[in-house]
């Protein structure tokens, strides 16, 4: 099992997380404690009213995740997810592959459809096209990575015979986020890795009814998901990624045993990574959740 944890830059506390001393801080602590990856997700422009009542921040993700890749060694850097309509493809492409050529190739394309359709308006995207334009992204950004003059027209582009670059050695993994059944087909035949979530009541109720609801559900899921890649002749790696059911509240012995527990049983239906966030009220406690988790949790798992 492989962890990628949240790097708490949603959090504006004045200080705390949101300055360059601070990710620097954190991210160099999860490198020292062995955490395989942090993530980061994206909003360039939320709804107000989902932000204020139960949404987050977000810096954004290329730019931050370049910051972190010069301040770690190993550390891989994950984007939780990119809304692949948000953007043309090509700069997309661009702003991963320079990431990934310039981190030695530590880059994981973690995205997802969107949901926000405030968000969609304000950056002019067609809420209802998102799907198409998120399978239309993908096919891109593959053309875009494996080099030489790309002709191809989209629903908003025109590539005419234009060469994008940097050129990828290792094209960045891509996993899909979303439980919804578009995702799973898409993760299936599109996707290096599939990253769902379990539903919770805070959520909207958007993302309540794409999430995923038992741990039973995410077994037939995956198995699903592997019979598709099966019948389309897909081979390699795949992974899937979710955060355990039990979450880390508290940095003590019985937490630590339950989590551990939890994150076996997403092992056994076929989980490889796990996404983790720890108690973070300062930046210096979330240090110190990092340093315990790699001591009580990753460290344990990974012997």
């Amino acid at each position: 099992m492989k962890f990628t944890m949240d790097i708490p830059t949603g959090n504006i506390t004045p200080g705390e997380f949101q300055t360059g001393a601070a990710v620097a801080e954190m991210a160099k602590a999860m490198d020292v404690a062995g955490i395989d990856a942090c993530y980061l997700t994206d909003h360039p422009a939320p709804d107000a009213t989902w932000l204020h009542a139960n949404g987050h921040d977000a810096l954004d993700p290329f730019s931050t995740l370049a910051f972190i890749a010069a301040k770690t060694e190993r550390l891989l850097l994950h984007t939780n997810i990119i809304v692949m309509a948000y953007r043309n493809p090509f700069l997309t492409a661009k702003a991963a592959a320079t990431i990934q050529v310039m981190s030695g190739g530590r880059l994981i394309v973690g995205t997802g459809a969107g949901y926000q359709k405030a968000e969609f308006d304000a950056l002019g995207v067609d809420f209802h096209k998102r799907g198409k334009l998120f399978d239309e992204a993908l096919d891109t950004i593959r053309m875009a990575w494996a080099g030489g003059v790309v002709v191809k027209e989209g629903m908003g582009f025109n590539a005419v015979g234009n060469e994008p670059r940097p050129i990828p050695s290792l094209q960045p993994p891509i996993w899909i986020g979303g439980g919804s059944p578009a995702a799973i087909k898409r993760a299936a035949l599109r996707g290096d890795g599939w990253s769902p979530f379990f539903a919770a009541p805070t959520m909207t109720a958007a993302n309540q009814e794409s999430g995923i609801q038992t741990v039973e559900q995410l077994g037939e899921a995956i198995k699903q998901i592997d019979a598709m890649r099966a019948e389309a002749g897909r081979s390699g790696p795949f992974d899937v990624a979710i955060g355990a059911k039990v979450k880390v509240k508290a940095l003590t012995a019985d937490n630590a045993e339950r989590y551990i527990a939890s994150v076996n049983e997403l092992a056994a239906v076929g989980v490889t990574w796990t996404m983790v966030e720890v108690p973070h009220s300062s930046r210096q406690q979330f240090v110190e959740s990092v340093d315990w988790f790699g001591r009580e949790i990753s460290a344990k798992l990974k012997d």
